[in-house]
Order: structure tokens, then C-alpha cells, then sequence
């Protein structure tokens, strides 16, 4: 029976791997579309998964340090997994010491611990196991959004608005420097959302729409 007191998100692009179903047997998994990382295991320790010809395939078209990045300013403990045979036996053309520059970089820029495993099932067994370590033995939650660092005024800003359906780091910043506040971004119509800078029509609908839904009042816990 699945453990109730140990939640764990996992991005919906995971769903074709056999992580998922493996985690369900001992946990609650929910399955979202993620914006940083592939699971989250509290609100301080995030995941990213990589095969290992996936790892490669990140240096080569520089997505890794990119990805890396996002969770070192999201999460306190960000971590990587790596998944599979030797990174230097994947058959892709490549040369050896970009491999261990990469890695160097995770290790030491990044400062970004990295998990080897051999298989989804020992990935799903290290991920259950940090999540009931973080969750059951350090009592800390876990959530869509985990909690991030904030350093200074902007990020907590950049922060509430990240919030928003499909609002990247990124995407935020841009409606910060359009409105100028949050309270204008809060206050904006459909129309006006689209003239920022990378909100498409989709995006501001939907932005829109949240600010307008009546909220459905719940019973709080005691």
C-alpha cells in the first residue's frame, strides 16, 4: 500500500518510463508538467533525471547547464541522476574530456551532487528513499514550486508571478519590466497581457481566466 505521508511530484514526460508506476506502489506520485527538474522530493530537493545517452545528448546541445541552472535557483538541494552504462561506452561521437568537463562542472560549479544508477528501478528506489528521508525524517514539504532562496526584492516578485500557468523565470521577468509591478500585472486585462513580451494569446487567456475565477471555498484543517 502506497504511503500517503510521502508525495511526490513527477513531471508528466516521465510518464513513458517505468519510474512512475514503480513510485506508486510505495507513495503518492502526482503527475504534473514541471517547469524545473523531472521529480520533486520536497520543497528544498528537486530531480533531474538522465539516461546517460540523454546526458550526452544535454552537453551536446547545451540544454544540461541550462537545466542546471534553474534548479540551483529554485531549490536549495538540487541533485542530478544518471541512468544507465558508462557515459564514455554510449556509441555517440563525442570527445571524452567534454564528458569530464561536464561533469567537473556539475560537481564543482554547480556544486550539484550526482546519484548513479544502473536502472529505472534502482532510480525509483533512490528517489522514494531522499523523499521519505526529506518528508517523513526532516518533516518537510512537498509542492509544485518547492522554495526557492529568495536574495532580493525582485526574485520574491519574480516568485509570485512564476505562479501564473506557463510563466517561466524568464516569462516573469518580462511581464515585470512591461507592467512594472504586480499589482498592474494583477489588474491587467487579456488585451493588455499580450502586448508583453513573450505572452502569447493562450498564455494570457489563461493567466486571465485564474485571476477571475471565483475561488470555491474548503474546509480547513484544524
Amino acid at each position: 500500500m502506497p504511503s500517503e505521508n510521502v508525495v511526490i511530484y513527477a513531471d508528466k514526460r516521465e510518464a513513458s518510463s517505468r519510474i512512475i508506476s514503480i513510485l506508486k506502489k510505495h507513495c503518492t506520485v502526482e503527475e504534473a508538467q514541471l517547469e524545473v527538474g523531472d521529480y520533486l522530493l520536497s520543497e528544498r530537493v528537486c530531480a533531474e533525471r538522465k539516461t546517460s545517452i540523454d546526458f550526452i545528448s544535454s552537453i551536446m546541445d547545451k540544454r544540461l547547464f541550462q537545466q542546471l541552472a534553474n534548479m540551483k535557483e529554485n531549490f536549495e538541494r538540487p541533485l542530478l541522476v544518471i541512468e544507465g552504462g558508462s557515459l564514455f561506452e554510449s556509441g555517440i561521437n563525442i570527445n571524452e574530456n567534454a564528458i569530464r568537463g561536464a561533469l567537473a562542472s556539475v560537481a564543482i560549479d554547480y556544486s550539484m551532487p550526482i546519484i548513479w544508477t544502473h536502472n529505472q528501478l534502482e532510480t525509483a528506489k533512490m528517489l522514494y528513499r531522499i523523499a521519505h528521508r526529506e518528508q517523513i525524517g526532516g518533516g518537510k514539504n512537498t509542492g509544485l514550486r518547492g522554495k526557492r532562496r529568495l536574495l532580493s526584492k525582485n526574485q520574491e516578485q519574480e516568485f509570485l508571478i512564476e505562479g501564473f500557468p506557463g510563466i517561466s523565470n524568464v516569462t516573469a521577468k518580462k511581464l515585470l519590466n512591461h507592467f512594472g509591478t504586480c499589482k498592474k500585472i494583477f489588474s491587467a486585462s487579456e488585451s493588455e497581457l499580450q502586448k508583453a513580451d513573450g505572452i502569447g494569446k493562450e498564455t494570457a487567456k489563461r493567466i486571465f481566466a485564474l485571476l477571475s475565477r471565483k475561488y470555491e471555498k474548503s474546509v480547513l484543517d484544524d
